[in-house]
């Protein structure tokens, strides 16, 4: 990460596309294991920590924040989904029908992300002409 305050919100959406860039990878292997007896279901916390972190002070500006941000405490976390759940008698707790919505919703929250990304590097080429 580049460390300089011209970046900061470009780290922090290159954080947040990193982490949906792996959620997609562990929806992708949900899918792969649809039909895997005992296969639990995964996916990655970022959101949340990416609140706590932005939410720590009141009294800051959101410029501020995003400027005290540490790349430590930003790092996607994977769990297992409702371990003790299963949809089948074989305890595999995989829905298809929502892995194939959670991926088409995780895959424009990326491309979301990406077009952020390319928009603040424009405004830094406008503002560097």
């Amino acid at each position: 990460m580049i460390n300089s305050n011209v970046f900061d919100y470009i780290n922090v959406l290159q954080k947040t596309a990193d982490a949906a860039w792996q959620r997609n990878q562990v929806i992708g292997n949900n899918i792969a294991n649809v039909d895997t007896p005992g296969y639990k279901r995964k996916d990655i916390d970022f959101e949340s920590q990416l609140s706590i972190a932005l939410g720590e002070s009141r009294y800051e500006t959101v410029d501020s924040k995003v400027a005290h941000l540490s790349s430590t405490e930003l790092k996607p976390r994977v769990y297992t989904d409702a371990a003790n759940f299963s949809y089948r008698i074989d305890g595999n707790n995989v829905d298809i029908d929502t892995e194939n919505v959670e991926l088409a919703a995780n895959q424009l929250k990326y491309q979301g992300l990406i077009t952020g990304i390319n928009q603040e590097f424009a405004n830094l080429k406008m503002v560097i002409k």
